[in-house]
């Protein structure tokens, strides 16, 4: 039995109409008429909430409907991937910062008479910033790559 008949089956066998149930999950009648005709399926929210209202382990909703399981597979992995992206992205933008700063102190130190110290060094002024940008994009980069690839 698929997901779509199976919840069919457990939400009637509960004597809900699919506005119960819907308000149950926080979703609208429409979604769980896709669900229960296979248009469409519900997300790992759903999908735990329904495992709770029907007293049953998500492998017993999923393990029959392989492109449901395939779905929350994707859809755990979406959840991890923005989080390690935006770390490479943070990285990046960082190198971006110190290149900005650099840049203004010594625009600051050309055309004015102060002479504001860069500290730390040049090789971290120099070469950090740009490490820092390059290691961000390439690890970002990687990231958006990895997640097509799954």
């Amino acid at each position: 039995m698929d997901f779509a008949d199976k919840l069919k089956k457990l939400r009637k066998e509960k004597g809900w109409s699919q506005d119960d149930l819907a308000e149950k999950l926080f979703v609208s009648r429409q979604s769980v008429s896709k669900w229960e005709i296979g248009q469409n399926y519900p997300s790992i929210e759903s999908i735990i909430r329904l495992s709770d209202l029907f007293d049953m382990t998500i492998d017993d909703l999923l393990r029959s409907d392989v492109a449901l399981t395939e779905k929350v597979i994707q859809d755990s992995k979406q959840l991890a991937h923005p989080r390690l992206k935006f770390w490479f992205e943070v990285l990046f933008l960082f190198g971006v910062a110190l290149m900005l700063i650099k840049l203004a102190v010594l625009l600051i130190n050309n055309l004015t008479a102060l002479d504001l110290p860069l500290i730390g060094g040049k090789l971290i002024w120099n070469l950090g910033s740009v490490l820092f940008m390059i290691g961000g994009a390439i690890g970002s980069n990687g990231v958006k790559e990895k997640y097509k690839e799954d």
